[in-house]
C-alpha cells in the first residue's frame, strides 16, 4: 500500500521531549504510554484512545492535534496512554476474552499510578474517547482510580446506546466470525492483504454496499462500528489524507469488547460487569452506577450531534447522573456537525472543538 504519512509516526508533535514508558498490569500485560514533555506544570493531562485506535489519533501531523494544542494552552506535560485496546499492541489481534472490566481494574489504575510516579503531578486531568472513555469512567466510578481533577469523556461513558443495526451486527458477527469461520479478529486493513484472503473478500463485499467513498478501510470501519455511510465521522470533517489512512489509524480487534457493549445495552443501557461470577473482578461493582453519588470528580460528557456509533449515550449518562447526584458537578457538551471520531481527528477540531474544553479544564486546574 502507498502511505503519505508513516505508520506510528511521532512527527505531529514538535518541540517536545518524547519518551516511552511501559507499564505492567496486575494481570501480566504490558501497556504503554508516550510522554510529550514541554515544560513542568502542576496539571498533567492523560489522553486515552478508543477501541482499535491508539495514541496516534491525538498526535496526527496533518493538522493541529490535541497534544500540540494542549501544549499551546500551557499544559506542558501530556501523556497518551496505549492500553490493551490499542492497535500498537499485537495481543489485541489474538482471540481473547478481555472485557472493559479488565481495562477498568488493571489498565487505568496502573497507568495513573505510573503518571504520578513519573511526573510528580499535583493534578491529573483525563481526556478520553470511545471505549477508552467508557472503561476509564468505569474505573473512576468503581473507585479503582482516584485523585483525578477532571475528566472529559467523549461519545460514551456509563450508559451505552447504539443504533438498531449495530445491535444486530453485535449479536451476529462475533459468533459467526469466531465460531463458524474461525476468524480471530476483524480489521480495516484487510483490503491491503497481498493475497486473496477471507478478510480481503469480506472487505470487497462490504464495499459493494458503501458507495459514499472509495476507501475500503472506511467501509470496513462502518461495518465494525456504528450504523451509517460512513458511521464513524462526517467525511467533510476529515482531510483527504486522514480519510485515506484509516487502515493505519484504526487497527484490528478481537470481538469480546463488542459483546460487553451489547450486554450493557441489554442491561437497560447501563455499564455492568461482563462476568459477574469472575473472582478476579470481585473488586468491581456489578453496576457501575452504584457509587455515583460518592464520586466527586467532575466529568464533561461530550458527544457529536451526528454520533452514529453511540448515538445520544452521553446525553443519557449526563441526565441519569443528574438524577442520581443532582448538582453542577458534571457538564454536557454537544458538538453540532460532528460525529463519533471527528471531534479529535477532524481537520478543524483545533478550532471548533478543543477550545470548548478550555473553560472546563481551566476551572478544575485552578485557572478560572
Amino acid at each position: 500500500m502507498h502511505r503519505e504519512i508513516a505508520l506510528y509516526t511521532l512527527d505531529g508533535v514538535t518541540d517536545a521531549r518524547i519518551t516511552t514508558h511501559y507499564v505492567p498490569t496486575a494481570d501480566k500485560l504490558s501497556i504503554s504510554m508516550l510522554r510529550f514533555w514541554k515544560a513542568d506544570c502542576d496539571d498533567v493531562v492523560v489522553v486515552i484512545h478508543g477501541l482499535t485506535t491508539s495514541s496516534d489519533m491525538f498526535i496526527m501531523p496533518e493538522h493541529q492535534n490535541l497534544v500540540s494544542w494542549l501544549h499551546t494552552q500551557g499544559f506542558g506535560d501530556v501523556f497518551t496512554l496505549d492500553f490493551r485496546m490499542s492497535n500498537r499492541h499485537v495481543y489485541n489481534l489474538a482471540p481473547h476474552r478481555y472485557s472493559m472490566d479488565d481495562c477498568a481494574l488493571y489498565d487505568h489504575p496502573a497507568a495513573i499510578e505510573a503518571v504520578r510516579r513519573i511526573s510528580g503531578a499535583r493534578r491529573i486531568h483525563v481526556i478520553c474517547h470511545c471505549l477508552g472513555s467508557m472503561s476509564f469512567v468505569m474505573s473512576l466510578f468503581a473507585k479503582q482510580v482516584d485523585g483525578i481533577a477532571s475528566v472529559i469523556a467523549n461519545s460514551v461513558a456509563l450508559t451505552p446506546r447504539v443504533p438498531t443495526w449495530s445491535r444486530i451486527k453485535g449479536a451476529m458477527f462475533p459468533f459467526l466470525l469466531e465460531n463458524v469461520l474461525s476468524v480471530p479478529y476483524v480489521s480495516p486493513r484487510w483490503a491491503d492483504d497481498p493475497t486473496l484472503t477471507f478478510g480481503k473478500a469480506l472487505n470487497w463485499a462490504v464495499s459493494r454496499f458503501h458507495r459514499e467513498c472509495d476507501v475500503p478501510a472506511c467501509h470496513m470501519l462502518s461495518l465494525m462500528w456504528g450504523t451509517g455511510w460512513p458511521a464513524l465521522y462526517e467525511h467533510d470533517n476529515l482531510l483527504p489524507v486522514t480519510h485515506a489512512r484509516g487502515g493505519d489509524l484504526y487497527g484490528g480487534t478481537s470481538l469480546n469488547y463488542h459483546r460487553h457493549v451489547l450486554k450493557m445495552v441489554r442491561a437497560g443501557n447501563t455499564a455492568v460487569r461482563m462476568y459477574p461470577d469472575k473472582d478476579a473482578h470481585a473488586a468491581l461493582p456489578d453496576n457501575y452506577l452504584a457509587h455515583a453519588r460518592e464520586i466527586g470528580t467532575p466529568v464533561l460528557f461530550m458527544t457529536g450531534r451526528n454520533n452514529r456509533v453511540f448515538t445520544d449515550s452521553n446525553i443519557l449518562c449526563f441526565n441519569r447522573l443528574m438524577e442520581l447526584a443532582p448538582g453542577n458537578r458534571h457538564e454536557l457538551l454537544i458538538l453540532d456537525g460532528y460525529g463519533h471520531q471527528d471531534p479529535f481527528m477532524g481537520k478543524d477540531a483545533a478550532g471548533d472543538v478543543f477550545p470548548r474544553f478550555l473553560p472546563f479544564l481551566a476551572k478544575h486546574a485552578g485557572r478560572a
